[in-house]
């Protein structure tokens, strides 16, 4: 009915997945909006059906409670092509219910015309306070913000941080994975709350769920992205769009936690999501979940397994946990900070070419000297006597060195050749 796109367009980004398939928003999502120098936070809630007790429809029920309990006002959004519904009916009711301000937004209302024919039949709903809007074209939503912030104060300049604020670092990191691996309740696990919702249905999460917490002075923006899966097998438009804005978070964070489940091993399609990472350049953690429901080999095992099959993750730390539980979950947090300031780490050219003097290097072409061009991840130009790309080995000799004396755990490390060409004398 458009609760998706009417979030959109107030929030003035695309932060929830926006398709013509009923039921895409499950989780409760966050975003930040403004309207004539009011800001405020807004809410997408998955569709409620308050009497359906089956998993699904009961968790989004429980995920819009939370939501409807702390809102100071209530946009209730409804399709304004179709009938009233009893479903519709039942959900007025539940609201006049909590006591608190209510507006009907009745949406795709895109002429006059339709206005004036149907809009008169949601006074039955029992709210005062109704709006048409096309939230697909931008219609009527001004005034219905008009309408909802008239008693909100102007939020004037951002106030300056603290001192302390300034010295506190933020970490977006992507909790990313195959479907029904754990990813939901790690991200319950590591926030401490039903932050997402969480069932033996694989697919359950659509759009990416994100929760920020502080540990150790530091904030960590948590975002549980949906699963994974390969193109073939993913078929339902709205799969296929969580899946790419899944891609679109993992390329925004700074640090992936790639889930992996103990019970089933490092499968083909765990390679391929951690292959996405590492693209990407983005500071790893291999997250093995399940830990407590494993029996036989141990650790060691696994980790042969790990390193067979994830060859070139050489450079990622694994931590073996039970999300259920909380065994381990905490060990996450300082390995994120690890790998994230490993991430951003940067050498001086005097270090480096300190580096280069005790390098040990047999390689054709051979080194004259090594900046470092950017971070995140960490980037190096690679200065050559000639003209040619460096051998695999050589790469892989040189980045192994720089993460060796700089400490460059947890993070890919980019070298680039270049020619040095020296000044010629006048």
């Amino acid at each position: 009915m458009g609760k998706s796109t009417l979030f959109n367009a107030i929030v003035k980004m695309r932060r929830s997945i926006v398709g013509d398939e009923p039921g895409i928003t499950r989780d409760r999502i966050y975003g930040e909006a403004a309207h004539h120098g009011k800001r405020f936070t807004l809410v997408d809630t998955g569709g409620i059906i308050t009497n359906d007790e089956d998993m699904i429809p009961s968790q989004i029920l429980k995920q819009a409670r939370v939501a409807l309990t702390g809102a100071s006002s209530i946009i209730f959004v409804i399709d304004g092509r179709t009938e009233i519904t009893g479903a519709d009916r039942d959900l007025a009711k539940m609201l006049r219910k909590l006591g608190k301000p209510v507006v009907l937004a009745v949406n795709k209302m895109d002429s006059e015309r339709r206005q004036e024919e149907l809009l008169h039949e949601f006074h039955n709903l029992g709210f005062t306070d109704m709006f048409p809007v096309s939230a697909e074209h931008h219609l009527g939503v001004a005034d219905l913000l008009d309408f909802i912030t008239r008693d909100f104060e102007k939020s004037g300049p951002e106030p300056e941080p603290a001192e302390d604020e300034k010295k506190i670092t933020k970490i977006k990191v992507a909790i990313i994975g195959r479907p029904n691996v754990g990813k939901s309740t790690l991200l319950n696990a590591l926030t401490g709350m039903d932050r997402a919702i969480v069932s033996p249905v694989a697919g359950t999460t659509r759009d990416a769920v994100d929760e920020t917490i502080r540990y150790n002075n530091i904030d960590y923006v948590l975002v549980d992205t949906a699963g994974i899966r390969r193109k073939g097998k993913t078929k339902q438009m709205a799969e296929k769009l969580s899946v790419v804005m899944a891609r679109r978070h993992l390329r925004m964070s700074h640090v992936a936690v790639i889930v992996i489940d103990a019970t089933e091993g490092v499968l083909a399609l765990d390679a391929t999501i951690a292959g996405y990472a590492h693209e990407e350049g983005r500071a790893l953690i291999l997250c093995v979940n399940k830990w407590d429901t494993v029996e036989g080999p141990g650790k060691r095992k696994f980790m042969e397994q790990v390193k067979e099959r994830l060859k070139f993750l050489e450079y990622a730390n694994t931590v073996f946990i039970s999300a259920k539980t909380g065994e381990g979950v905490k060990d996450l947090f300082p390995r994120i900070r690890k790998a994230y300031e490993a991430a951003s780490r940067r050498v001086t050219t005097g270090e480096l070419n300190r580096f280069i003097e005790n390098l040990k290097w047999e390689y054709e072409p051979k080194l004259k000297y090594i900046t470092q061009a950017s971070i995140r991840p960490p980037t190096f130009i690679a200065f050559t006597a000639s003209k040619g790309e460096l051998h695999f080995s050589a790469e892989r000799f040189l980045i192994n060195r720089l993460r060796e004396q700089f400490g460059f755990e947890g993070t890919p490390v980019v070298v680039k050749p270049q020619r040095h060409a020296p000044q010629s004398g006048r």
